[in-house]
């Protein structure tokens, strides 16, 4: 399987963890590393909240040695305030920082930032040119295919990344509108790759092997980004990776080893952000690596009236012996 170097950083593969609010926190990052995604993203950083020493924003930028190398991602809309403090965190642990062009949500859209730059090809220039002179570590860019069907340049937003000094674009083949409905666009990302010379990675209604497989066929993209996929299954990078290597996809995994995984993600959870919250930010994730199992539906009624790690773990055993 081929490797993707992007500035002077080298990845295992080329199958990479999308950054998702609320889900690609440290604990999450560290299981899909550990199942074979060749690069990591954190959950996206406001610049503005390291400016103000927002003490949530220094929790979401922890990284854990054992999953590196991962990529950070910073939002924002004023170029000197992103370069400025991409600067000033330089100096932590990760390897490549990624600028948010992509992010649909309206308290983001609204303020100019995340995929609101689509519409600014002038200040996309000055974020990624200042950013990348600011810092040594390479600069990455997500994008989407455009703001609205009106609005469709994700190649010349690519083409002005690569000039601006980003070391690679990541490519999600819906545009704004559409947030996560309807087909990805995956000919977007194919133009784009024709169009510029750094990697381009393809992010968009990659499900499994086969739908990977297919994207970097039809569009020739360098890597591949797994999202919505991902939650509830880390399983997809190993698939993925296996697949690549040796045209063999493994199984779905048994509810065992899914009871394992959930149990392992809850103690890391508990671990880096305490037993209150961790239950409850595990209702979601449990309700995810649980889908399509029999007795699923009654295990996420159970588990949302949960409040302690002891009843989370009797709750899996549960399960397991719905399976006996």
């Amino acid at each position: 399987m081929a490797q993707l170097k992007i500035g002077d950083v080298v990845l295992d593969n080329h199958i990479i963890l999308a950054p998702m609010a609320g889900v690609t926190d440290l604990p999450f990052r560290l299981l899909c590393r550990k199942q074979g995604a060749g690069l990591v993203c954190s959950e996206m950083v406001s610049a503005k909240a390291i400016l103000y020493k927002n003490k949530n924003t220094e929790d979401l930028m922890e990284i854990h040695p054992e999953e590196t190398p991962v990529s950070l991602q910073l939002f924002g809309s004023d170029p000197d305030i992103i370069s400025e403090m991409a600067a000033a965190i330089e100096e932590r642990p990760f390897s490549i920082l990624d600028l948010n062009m992509g992010c649909p949500v309206p308290k983001v859209v609204n303020n100019g930032e995340g995929s609101a730059l689509m519409k600014e090809p002038k200040l996309v220039e000055q974020i990624i040119s200042k950013t990348a002179r600011a810092i040594k570590k390479p600069v990455t860019v997500k994008i989407r295919k455009g703001f609205n069907d009106t609005c469709v340049n994700a190649v010349e937003i690519a083409r002005i990344a690569e000039a601006s000094g980003a070391a690679a674009v990541a490519v999600h083949g819906r545009t704004r509108e559409q947030y996560y409905a309807g087909k990805a666009d995956w000919d977007i990302i194919a133009k784009v790759k024709e169009a510029v010379k750094i990697p381009v990675i393809g992010n968009g209604d990659i499900t499994d092997f086969a739908s990977a497989k297919a994207m970097m066929e039809q569009t020739g993209c360098d890597g591949i980004m797994v999202g919505r996929a991902a939650r509830g299954n880390p399983w997809i990078f190993r698939q993925l990776a296996e697949g690549f290597e040796t045209g063999n996809v493994p199984e779905k995994p048994p509810i065992s080893e899914v009871v394992d995984m959930i149990l392992q993600h809850a103690a890391l959870l508990e671990q880096y952000k305490g037993e209150y919250t961790a239950i409850r930010e595990m209702r979601k994730h449990v309700a995810w690596y649980t889908a399509g199992y029999p007795h699923s539906a009654k295990l996420r009624v159970k588990v949302n009236e949960m409040e302690t790690m002891e009843e989370l773990k009797e709750g899996m055993k549960v399960l397991l012996g719905a399976y006996a």
